[in-house]
This record gives C-alpha cells, structure tokens and sequence, in this order.
C-alpha cells in the first residue's frame, strides 16, 4: 500500500481548492479549508505532511496565519497567493514559509515544490528522504516502502513504526518512546499494543520474521533499525 502524504489546501476560492485536489489525488491524500478558523482547527486535530495557503482569507492574514501554524505543527508551508510583490515574499518566508509561489501557478511546478519542502524537511530533521537496507527500499517523501522491488503494503502504524526506526537508524528506541511518539501519552505503557504492530511489521520485511535481521529487539527494553553493515 502506498501510504500517501498528507495535504492541507487552505483557499478560500473553490475553484483553486478543486484544482488542486484534483491534480494531487493519486500522489496525496487532500484536505481542504476555506478560512484560518477551519484551517487551525484541522492543523491541531490533524497531521499534515505540506499545507498550502492563501494569503487571502476572508477571516484572517495569511502571514498571521503562518504564524499560528508554526506554534502547532513543523510541516512544510508552501504559499499560494496572488500577492507577487517581494515584501510579502520576505514575510512569509521570514514567518516560516518554505517556499512561495505566485498565482496563476502550473501544476507541475507546484508538485514539484511540494516533494522539494518535503526533503528539505527531512533533512533539517536528520532523516535521508530515502533508506535502503537490504532489499527493504523506504522512500519518506513519498511514503513508498518496497522490498525486492515489489510494494510492501504497510498499515498506517506499522509505517509509523518503520519511519520511526528509520529516522533512528542503529539507536535504539524504548517501549515508551515508541509508544508515545506514534500513539501519545496515553499509551505510553501498552507495550503488548507496540509488539503486535512490530511482529506484523516483521511479517512484511523480514526474510525470516522468527529471525528478524532487520528490525531488531532489545529485549526489556525496545527495538532498533539495523543498518547495512
């Protein structure tokens, strides 16, 4: 299964907000927001992977908006506006904007600033966009995961578990940490939860679940990624 990145568009006109998703329907999975209000709403409740916003909403400034999404989320903003003079450009970059593009846009440019913000992210992250271990094959931007070539069809949370491992390459990651990372504080002490997720991510991966070479266990107290040698 390919687990597709997630997309915020945050427009107020319903024909861009149609455009865009779709174009991107196929490659993302795209949410949609036609105000700042609706907009934060989605971006507390929701992990997104890009947002694309409007400087132009009816309720707030797209600037003062950039702003508030960067006190709830880390994901890549790319603007989308009419707004062409450098003034706006500066501040929305300066605001935490990854990139600017002014309408009326192309779509293949627009595609491929989003897989540029994405890359961008994971690397300031410390995470490669792309890891090879054996014949296990993990593209992060795209959320890809292959072995021998062939797509592996992963969970959403089995995949939580593989980008966790992966962005973590060699170290290894405790019961709790894992927990809380991918499922919150609240279930920061089931660990029987993580271990079923584990043993069926194994059943995908591995050559050899029972003798696992790739995810491995660190018994009492978590798992870790195992590199290439």
């Amino acid at each position: 299964m390919n687990l597709r990145p997630s997309i915020l568009v945050v427009d107020d006109e319903p024909a861009i907000r149609r455009f865009v998703r779709a174009s991107l329907t196929g490659q993302y999975d795209v949410s949609e927001a036609s105000t700042a209000v609706d907009a934060l709403r989605r971006v507390e409740r929701d992990r997104f992977d890009v947002i694309i916003l409007d400087l132009g909403l009816p309720d707030a400034d797209g600037l003062d908006l950039i702003r508030e999404f960067r006190e709830l989320s880390d994901a890549p903003i790319v603007v989308l506006s009419v707004r062409s003079d450098d003034d706006a450009k500066v501040r929305a970059l300066d605001l935490g904007a990854s990139d600017y593009i002014t309408k009326p846009f192309s779509m293949p440019e627009l595609v491929a600033r989003l897989r540029t913000a994405m890359r961008h992210r994971f690397m300031e992250q410390g995470q490669p966009p792309a890891f090879q271990i054996r014949q296990l094959s993990i593209d992060l931007v795209r959320r890809l995961v292959t072995r021998a070539g062939a797509p592996v069809r992963l969970t959403p949370k089995e995949y939580d578990c593989l980008r966790l491992l992966v962005s973590h390459v060699g170290k290894v990651l405790t019961h709790q940490f894992m927990l809380r990372e991918i499922w919150g504080q609240q279930h920061a002490d089931q660990i029987q939860y993580l271990r079923g997720y584990i043993r069926t991510l194994r059943q995908k991966i591995e050559d050899d679940p029972g003798q696992p070479r790739i995810v491995l266990t660190e018994p009492g107290v978590g798992y870790r990624l195992k590199p290439d040698e």
